[in-house]
């Protein structure tokens, strides 16, 4: 296991305090003298954290204002409210027996007790008073229990769900500041299991809450739920939040470089950057041992006009003398985050970097790329643009890191845009399915002489027996003229709620999911027609070291969006017998791991949640022969951590033992990451199902 090594205590090396002349260090070594001296005479600066867009939604997407806050009160009732019939009178009667007296005296001092002490103990936030004029005191329970109507296993009743499941309990983040080093392999796959996991759930309930919200209000409403926001505020109440014990410095255990995030609320979720909106994020004075504040990680992401970006080095402004339009218009100090990055570089302490870049995608108008871990070697007070006096911090990325997601981002944008001056080697065709699919996939191979995907046919789709569309097909399908509606009669085929949100994004995984079909009226841009549109992400195969050949997309895929289908020929029982005799390796899909029960997973948030067995599924008794027919799922890799899942799906008939093996993405996966599904069985040398 990894060891935590805890940072020394500051004060043993104390630094005197800044007097009002300001006095820099321009060494790149803390422990270089202080060799230039400035004086200024400033207006009294405003002084605010260093504001960064937070996922600025479109005009039209109005925020009602009770939805900025983070966290909300649940205002149910709680379940303990005194029986009348079973509680005494507090004017019994003389004649009473001695034990109804005694119960009589019981509840008349109670009452005086509640009365009296009601508000008194109401400001601690750790009880409520459900009626004013019976001054009852019932404890405000930690986490809110769900019963069966109220079960998110009902998509109904997800949002009273969510609005019971917020209680008072606010968590603190720790001021121990501690260093992760030395993690071994096992260490490293725990940890990086345990933030997929935490991110699929964030995800997840994510989804769950705008689908929730759509099914209330409709969509194209002109506005959006937040359902970033209210995810972190549920994650956080249940304690899901990663890495709020320790405040770690450096790398966080499990977050790769290259790793993508939709939204800010996200990263506080994993705790790479644990401030809302702040670009800076500190361990403030109050908390550090030495009175000091100690900067841990900052955001770039334009939002001021004299910062300077050039990858491995950047020239990063300090906070605050913004006014709400984002210009500067008074002198900033040393004083909060900048104090905190002067610091870090006097005390050596690197800072993770995390860029915010504009990327045109149906979530959000930006996304943020962790990039790695920078020094700051120096610091120091100069005029910036707009004529006000900024301070300057001069970072530089440490050696022999991965390479950044952000330059890896623009690399595979001008690979889906020239991709030829881009890479005018290795390209072996610039589309191997011959314009059968909708986006080209490249095939790639920088490594040797070996031409093999291009002697197989392509194919789109999976072929099925004959016998199979007429085995438990019928010429039923839904009404729905303009689209899909709840309660149509596809939506009742699964279960009474569809698949997928209005943006094609899976809500919960299935046994098998019903998608409209040909007999159904519904028109093609119907939300319960996903994946019988094929591919939509530019995929490339590229020859591998590691793997023989790989997948991988030029495109940023988003948790829960449809990739491909796996497609070969199906071949039943018998006929894959016959093929076993010839020596042909075969896929057999009832080997795949059920990873599509993990998607939508949300049991340690709802105790009552129930993983989805409806519509079921007999075991998939066939086998798929790939050995002459394939399309580029085939050449996807195992692992045993996938970032990809299986989800089975009819729309062309209804037969239930022959379903489409559909490929759905687990994570946000991002350009130029390989593709991984979980096999169930691989090759003990390469890691790979031999095909």
């Amino acid at each position: 296991m990894g060891s935590l090594v805890p940072f020394q205590d500051l004060n043993l090396c104390p630094e005197p305090p800044l007097p009002a002349t300001v006095n820099i260090s321009t060494s790149a070594t803390p422990s270089a003298t202080i060799n230039r001296t400035t004086t200024f005479n400033f207006l009294t600066p405003k002084i605010e954290p260093k504001q960064e867009p937070f996922d600025e939604l479109t005009p039209t997407q109005t925020i009602h204002q009770q939805e900025n806050f983070l966290f909300s009160v649940s205002n149910s009732t709680p379940d303990f409210i005194p029986n009348p019939e079973t509680t005494p009178p507090a004017n019994a009667s003389s004649s009473a027996d001695d034990q109804n007296a005694l119960y009589s005296e019981y509840f008349r001092i109670s009452e005086l007790f509640r009365s009296a002490f009601a508000k008194r103990i109401q400001k601690y936030g750790d009880v409520e008073v459900l009626d004013p004029d019976s001054r009852a005191i019932v404890p405000v329970p930690e986490q809110s229990q769900l019963t069966p109507e109220t079960s998110p296993t009902d998509g109904s009743n997800l949002e009273r769900a969510l609005s019971v499941v917020v209680s008072r309990k606010k968590a603190g983040r720790s001021n121990e500041l501690v260093r992760v080093t030395n993690l071994g392999i096992d260490d490293q796959r725990h940890f990086r299991d345990l933030v997929r996991r935490t991110r699929m759930m964030y995800d997840s309930l994510r989804v769950l809450v705008i689908s929730e919200e759509e099914k209330r209000t409709g969509p194209g409403n002109g506005r959006r739920a937040r359902g970033d926001l209210r995810a972190a505020a549920v994650m956080r109440d249940r304690e899901l939040w990663l890495n709020r014990d320790k405040r770690i410095v450096g790398a966080i255990p499990g977050i790769e470089i290259g790793d993508v995030f939709f939204f800010r609320m996200e990263l506080c979720v994993v705790g790479l950057h644990g401030q809302i909106q702040a670009g800076i994020d500190t361990l403030p004075a109050s908390q550090s041992s030495s009175g000091e504040p100690i900067a841990t990680s900052i955001i770039i992401s334009g939002g001021y006009e004299d910062d300077e970006d050039s990858g491995d080095s950047i020239i990063y402004t300090g906070q605050g003398g913004q006014d709400k339009f984002g210009k500067q218009c008074m002198h900033q100090k040393l004083e909060g985050g900048n104090l905190a990055l002067e610091r870090s570089m006097h005390y050596g302490i690197e800072v993770r970097v995390i860029r915010g870049l504009k990327y045109e995608n149906r979530v959000s108008g930006k996304v943020y790329v962790y990039d790695g871990l920078y020094k700051i070697l120096d610091c120091w007070f100069d005029v910036g643009k707009s004529g006000f006096g900024v301070y300057k911090f001069r970072l530089s990325r440490i050696e022999g890191q991965p390479e950044m997601g952000s330059s890896i981002m623009k690399f595979a944008e001008s690979l889906r845009t020239k991709p030829l001056s881009t890479r005018p080697m290795g390209y072996l065709t610039l589309d191997i399915s011959m314009k059968k699919e909708r986006v080209p996939i490249f095939l790639y191979n920088d490594i040797d002489n070996d031409h093999d995907p291009m002697y197989y046919d392509y194919l789109v789709n999976t072929v099925f027996p004959l016998n199979v569309f007429g085995q438990g097909s019928n010429s039923t399908g839904c009404d729905c003229v303009s689209g899909c509606a709840e309660g149509c009669f596809c939506a009742m085929k699964n279960g009474g709620d569809f698949a997928y949100d209005y943006g094609g994004i899976l809500l919960r995984g299935k046994p098998v999911i019903f998608e409209c079909g040909n007999f159904c009226q519904c028109p093609p841009s119907c939300r319960n027609r996903v994946s019988q549109h094929g591919l939509r992400n530019r995929l490339e195969i590229f020859r591998s070291r590691e793997t023989g050949w790989g997948v991988r997309s030029l495109d940023l895929i988003q948790a829960g969006a449809f990739i491909c289908e796996y497609a070969g020929v199906v071949l039943t029982r018998d006929q894959a017998e016959v093929f076993k005799m010839n020596g042909d390796t075969l896929i057999y899909p009832n080997r795949f791991s059920e990873r599509w029960a993990e998607w939508g997973d949300l049991s340690r948030i709802f105790p009552e949640y129930v993983c989805p067995s409806y519509p079921s599924i007999p075991p998939l008794d066939f086998a798929m022969d790939v050995s002459r027919m394939r399309n580029v799922a085939c050449y996807i890799s195992h692992s045993s951590s996938p970032n990809v899942l299986v989800q089975c799906v009819l729309y062309d008939h209804n037969n239930l033992m022959f379903p489409h093996l559909m490929l759905f993405a687990m994570e946000n996966i991002p350009p130029m990451r390989e593709l991984s599904i979980d096999y169930g069985v691989a090759d003990e040398w390469t890691g790979k199902l031999s095909i």
